[in-house]
Formats: C-alpha cells, sequence, structure tokens
C-alpha cells in the first residue's frame, strides 16, 4: 500500500547516441534548476484586502475569501472589490476562519471549508456569476481548534473534492483511521465517499499530516501538499491513495518503513511555514508565511528538485498562491493576520509574471 519517496536534488543530463564514422545530435536536455523560469511581480491587483487565505480563480476575475471576517469578495480585472457574501456560521479565533475555496469543474457551485462554532466543515453554495446562495453542508464533524485545522480545498482531475484537514493540535488523531483528522480526505461532490478511495467507505485518502494548507494537481493528475513542520522541518509532499505520512512519530525525511517521506523539505520551520501551493508548468510555488519567501520547487516524476527561494521584494507573510486561466500565478499577503508586520495597502493581491 505505501511507498517511499526520498529527496532528490536533480542535476544536469546528457543524452547522445553514437554510430559507426558518425554521430547523432546531442538531445535537448532542460535542466529543472538551472532553466527554471524567472518570476517577478508584474502589478498589485488590489489593497486592503483583509487576512486574505484562498485566492479562487474565475476567468479573468478571482474570489478570495477573508479568514477571519467570513467574506468572500470578488476581484474584477480593474481591481475594483465586491463582497459576493458573508458566510453564516464562520467562527474565528487563532488560525481558525474562512479559509480554503474551490469551484466545481461540474457545477456553478463555490465550495468552502471554514471554522464553525461546533467544528471545521466544507459547505456547498450555488454560484450564478454575481452572489452566492446559502451554504450547504458537505463535510462536517472535522474537530477543530485556535491552530492546526488545515483547510485547503481542490478538485481533481477525477472530479473528486479533496480536503486537507489539520490535527488540531492532537497528534494522534493523524494516525487514527476513524478520525477526519490530520489526513486529505477525498470526496464526491455531494460529500459522499467514493468506492474507489482506499479505505471502503471511509473519505479518508492519506493520513499521518500534521498540519496541511496546500494543495494542488500536477499537469501528470499527481496530488502535491505543502505541511507545517513543529520545528524540525516543513514538508512538500506528493500524495498517493492510502499513503501514511508519518506524523506524529517522524517530521521530515526518515526512511522509515511503511511511511512516505517528503520529496523537499524546509529545515528549520522558520525558512518556509508553508501555507498555499499552486502548480505552473510543474513547478510548485509554495507561499511562505514565517519564511517570507515564495519557493519554486521543480517536480520531476514524482519527486522534486532542489527548492529556490525567489527574490519579489520585501512583501512580508506570503499565504495564498493561485494559477489563473491566463497562465498567471496570484499571491497574497498575509500579513493582518495578527502575525505579520503590517505594511501600508496590506494585505494585496498581486499578479505575478513568469517568463
Amino acid at each position: 500500500m505505501f511507498r517511499s519517496v526520498a529527496l532528490a536534488v536533480v542535476g544536469a543530463v546528457t543524452l547522445a547516441a553514437c554510430g559507426v564514422g558518425s554521430s547523432a545530435p546531442e538531445a535537448a536536455y532542460v535542466d529543472p534548476v538551472r532553466d527554471a523560469p524567472v518570476v517577478s511581480v508584474a502589478s498589485t491587483w488590489v489593497e486592503g484586502v483583509q487576512s486574505p487565505w484562498s485566492i479562487l480563480p474565475i476567468g479573468d476575475a478571482a474570489l478570495v475569501s477573508e479568514r477571519d471576517s467570513g467574506r468572500i469578495v470578488r476581484i474584477e480585472p480593474d481591481g475594483s472589490v465586491t463582497a459576493v457574501a458573508t458566510v453564516d456560521g464562520v467562527v474565528h479565533e487563532g488560525e481558525s476562519g474562512l479559509l480554503g475555496l474551490a469551484m466545481s469543474p461540474q457545477s456553478d457551485a463555490v465550495y468552502a471549508y471554514y471554522t464553525s462554532v461546533t467544528d471545521n466543515r466544507v459547505v456547498r453554495m450555488a454560484w450564478d456569476g454575481t452572489t452566492l446562495g446559502p451554504p450547504i453542508d458537505v463535510v462536517t464533524g472535522i474537530t477543530k481548534n485556535t491552530f492546526h485545522d488545515g483547510g485547503g480545498l481542490v478538485f481533481g482531475p477525477d472530479g473528486m473534492l479533496y480536503v486537507a484537514t489539520g490535527d488540531a493540535g492532537a497528534p494522534e488523531l493523524s494516525q487514527e483511521l476513524g478520525s477526519l483528522n490530520g489526513k486529505i480526505l477525498r470526496v464526491r461532490p455531494d460529500g459522499g465517499a467514493p468506492d474507489d478511495n482506499p479505505i471502503p467507505d471511509s473519505p479518508v485518502y492519506s493520513l499521518g499530516h500534521r498540519n496541511v494548507q496546500g494543495l494542488a494537481f500536477d499537469s501528470k493528475g499527481q496530488l502535491w501538499a505543502t505541511e507545517f513542520g513543529t520545528s524540525e522541518a516543513d514538508e512538500l509532499n506528493q500524495i498517493v491513495a492510502g499513503g501514511n505520512y508519518g506524523w506524529p512519530m517522524y517530521e521530515g525525511v526518515a526512511g522509515a518503513e511503511g511511511f512516505i517521506d517528503p520529496v523537499a523539505q524546509w529545515s528549520p520551520t522558520s525558512l518556509a511555514s508553508p501555507s498555499g501551493l499552486g502548480v505552473l508548468d510543474d513547478y510548485a510555488y509554495v507561499a511562505s508565511l514565517r519564511g517570507e519567501v515564495l519557493w519554486q520547487v521543480p517536480l520531476v516524476g514524482d519527486a522534486a528538485a532542489e527548492p529556490l527561494a525567489l527574490d519579489l521584494g520585501d512583501l512580508g507573510r506570503l499565504r495564498a498562491i493561485a494559477v489563473d486561466g491566463l497562465g498567471r500565478l496570484l499571491l497574497a499577503t498575509s500579513n493582518t493576520d495578527g502575525r505579520g508586520d503590517v505594511r501600508d495597502g496590506d494585505d494585496r493581491i498581486l499578479i505575478l509574471e513568469v517568463a
């Protein structure tokens, strides 16, 4: 059921074929580190967003969740901002509140992960292009806390919804198959468990996670996730069905039988605290909070090359990253979340140019 993935650093490879009396031309090779695209800030799309947590691109516009207020705002191409909903029942305390957003590829519905008075839950809201309808429960009963609430959402190429949860400050829950915490869940759009999940009649897709916030798929349909460590190591993981990622027994690369190692890690955790995750042209972009930097990680098959810290200027804490339909990266700062140093105009949604 399980497989181990070692930390990989990819070097240059040259392919050549030789014949008698002549040599074939060298095959072109692209080094994923040396030839990585250059990323820069093209413009500030909007300022004054309060505690943005998730960016959901919709055409040339976007929906953004505000963690503390429970609002979902729409950002127009010209930078104007309109509130399209305040999600009923959102309770903010510490790291909890209105978190991830996703849109169903099969219907005009927006999904949101939020903290209620009793639990963390996922709801569905009808979207008419202007406003959002009342929330309908999809997944409930995820234990909540003031921290380690997870919150990432993404629809896969299989049409299923993937949900990232945290251990809610109770590490033992991550290894308990009967708990929804410390897991990545895979559910149908109506919240039911798909028949081909690794555990019959269970939404659990992978386990042994501490606090996953970022989820994204690459061009091959592989799922990737960012994960907060304690003080030892933050992680980027390639997620497989039924995989156990080791928490709380292991953190970072452990090489332990029966558990899956991260494909990349940051140690100590002050370098990253990885939150949002986006994948563009098989490069993972990881928004880091304590590290205050955007990390670029080349994805090579089911492994990764050495992460590169991108110099985007003094932006402070970085929370959300998303790829829009125009092939741009959208990046949200997170300096109004109670832990950052607030700069003029915070928080901002930035448009990044990838060249």
